[in-house]
């Protein structure tokens, strides 16, 4: 079997991808919607973000009375670490996530219900189409 001939038989196959960048640029919120129509989010993020995220801890840490200033990073929903936030960067990832079939234990499913999923990750459509009308998509 060829690798080409596995990807085909991936059950979920990407449509669109949907990016919008946080305020700082070294982080976006990724939509990704599959050809069967459901919705996943993530964060992808640079290692700029993660050295951000470390200095602010340092920062906070500081004004703590009685307590060392330390860097650390507690991220507490899953973060995809790329090279640089471009959208072809972005959509290999994806392509490539999907084809390792680890995909929907990265991305949330965004739901149509107000339930937590299997993996207590929990989005709203109505959010998420929200987010899909108003989104700016990063140019390659």
């Amino acid at each position: 079997m060829t690798p080409a001939d596995a990807v085909e038989k991936i059950m979920i196959v990407p449509d669109e991808v949907f990016c919008e960048p946080l305020e700082d640029g070294d982080a976006c919120d990724v939509l990704v919607r599959m050809e069967d129509g459901t919705v996943y989010t993530a964060l992808f993020a640079t290692v700029a973000y993660i050295h951000r995220q470390l200095q602010l801890t340092w920062l906070a840490t500081g004004s703590i009375p009685e307590t060392p200033p330390v860097r650390y990073a507690v991220l507490d929903t899953p973060h995809i670490i790329v090279e640089q936030l471009q959208l072809e960067i972005i959509e290999d990832t994806i392509d490539n996530l999907v084809a390792q079939d680890v995909f929907e234990s990265l991305f949330t499913r965004v739901t149509h219900d107000n339930e937590p999923t299997k993996e207590k990750h929990f989005a709203t459509q109505e959010i998420a189409q929200a987010v899909i009308d108003e989104v700016l998509v990063l140019s390659g």
